[in-house]
């Protein structure tokens, strides 16, 4: 750790951390009232993908940032640079006017998603999500009379923590307590191929083509003329890392085609790399209508998202210029700042530069590789499965059955490598009783001792864990 501070500095910033700080995703109650049983942890510094607490400790980052952020990992000064060499020429305005990093950066991305044309900036990957659901019901009274306005989106995938993303969050534990939820977003049912036993009909052979089928009957129980929209993550993140099964993409934009419905792909957590391809939904030969992304685009070095249209979906809000209302009538503050697109061209230039997306296909490949053969060593590994530096491994406490072990022996191997030294991650509050995969995603800069040492890690934590 470069970075000094005093003792009585680290332990003051703690107590204010306590008294003060409201953290994601965590309950609160160890740390506060009369006698905390501990202290909230604070991370001090970061360098490639290792990173420092209040306490010294190093740790290997196998989470980038803990939610999928810092694709090219930690200490970038080239990127620092350029956020600071822009907001001090231009920091901020509304985005009815646009910025020098704003053009380039737009039009840079353009060359890596052929067919997309536009770009509307915002600031985080659930306003990203909001933007393009607005487009959606905009167009739907725009041509059809308000009645094409409902969002289908797929169990188990989120799209964010707004009231608007959480209507089309396919996760209860998340939305639990939070309703009730806007009305016009109906679920579609999951394509988790591992699973497929829990789902009445389910075939042996052929599941992708089926799984998509089943979007197409709850299109047909809503009806064609209702339903503007499908949003689905290309990859599942938060809901068990789910690859796609084979012939589930193709029949998806059959099926979107056939029913003039807007295909929406959630890019927060899979664009910019992260499985390998510029773009997760470039993995499955699709071309979508609505592409939205957060998280990669700039690495956590600013805050940045993206909702990219094709020409033909920006052509719908300017047919009519007489109109007052028929442009897209929104804005979001901070897609006005400028910091968010210096920061997003200087991470793409590294993800090229450094062939950062070859890397990611090389050490998840390894990666995946070495959780299988972890799973000859380990029973409770019931399911290994992944893309690029996208990874999970499903605990189970029979390989027979399927049935997930106790969401407690899951957080005992997280902690139990956090203690070795290794950030991983696990599904969290997502779906009921389901919370047993165990998630990597290490920055795009991984080498292969680094993921040697991450599985090292949970090969230890396991066999302390289960024996």
């Amino acid at each position: 750790m470069n970075v000094y501070i005093s003792p009585n500095d680290l332990e003051a910033v703690v107590e204010a951390d306590r008294a003060h700080v409201w953290h994601h995703l965590v309950q609160h109650a160890p740390w506060t009232g009369d006698a905390p049983k501990g202290d909230p942890r604070i991370i001090v510094e970061g360098k490639g993908l290792r990173v420092w607490d209040q306490h010294g400790k190093e740790h290997i980052d196998a989470v980038a940032g803990g939610v999928w952020t810092v694709n090219v990992g930690y200490g970038r000064e080239s990127i620092a640079d350029a956020v600071r060499e822009q907001i001090l020429r231009m920091n901020f305005f509304g985005g009815t006017v646009g910025s020098i990093p704003g053009a380039q950066f737009a039009e840079k991305l353009m060359t890596k998603m052929p067919g997309m044309t536009r770009l509307y900036y915002a600031n985080s990957g659930s306003e990203a999500n909001e933007k393009a659901f607005k487009i959606v019901r905009q167009i739907a009274h725009k041509r059809y009379g308000g009645k094409k306005h409902k969002v289908l989106y797929r169990d188990r995938d989120y799209h964010g923590s707004t009231l608007a993303t959480m209507s089309a969050g396919g996760q209860d534990e998340r939305n639990a307590q939070y309703g009730p939820f806007a009305p016009g977003f109906v679920r579609v049912p999951h394509c988790m191929e591992y699973r497929k036993h829990e789902q009445d009909g389910a075939p042996v052979e052929n599941y992708g083509e089926w799984a998509a089928d089943q979007i197409e009957k709850v299109i047909l129980a809503e009806g064609p003329d209702t339903v503007g929209a499908l949003c689905l993550e290309p990859v599942t993140a938060g809901g068990g890392v789910i690859t796609p099964p084979e012939g589930y993409w193709p029949r998806v934009q059959e099926i979107c085609k056939k029913y003039d419905i807007l295909l929406h792909i959630d890019e927060v957590v899979c664009g910019m790399g992260r499985t390998g391809t510029w773009f997760g939904y470039q993995n499955y030969d699709v071309q979508p209508d609505i592409v939205t992304m957060a998280k990669g685009v700039a690495s956590g070095y600013a805050a940045i998202s993206c909702c990219v249209t094709t020409e033909a979906v920006f052509d719908m809000f300017r047919d009519d210029s007489s109109d007052p209302l028929n442009y897209f009538r929104d804005i979001s503050t901070f897609g006005g700042c400028t910091a968010g697109p210096a920061a997003a061209l200087e991470n793409m230039r590294i993800l090229e530069d450094e062939g950062l997306l070859q890397n990611t296909l090389d050490m998840g490949a390894r990666l995946i590789a070495n959780l299988n053969a972890m799973a000859e060593k380990h029973a409770v590994i019931g399911d290994v499965r992944g893309a690029g530096l996208f990874c999970g491994a499903e605990l189970v406490a029979d390989r027979g059955s399927k049935d997930p072990v106790a969401e407690a022996m899951v957080g005992a191997v997280v902690a139990d490598c956090n203690q070795q030294g290794v950030i991983i991650g696990a599904t969290n509050r997502s779906v009921p009783g389901r919370n047993n995969t165990l998630c990597f995603s290490p920055p795009l800069i991984a080498t292969a001792d680094d993921i040697d040492a991450i599985t090292d890690a949970v090969d230890g934590a396991l066999g302390r864990v289960f024996g």
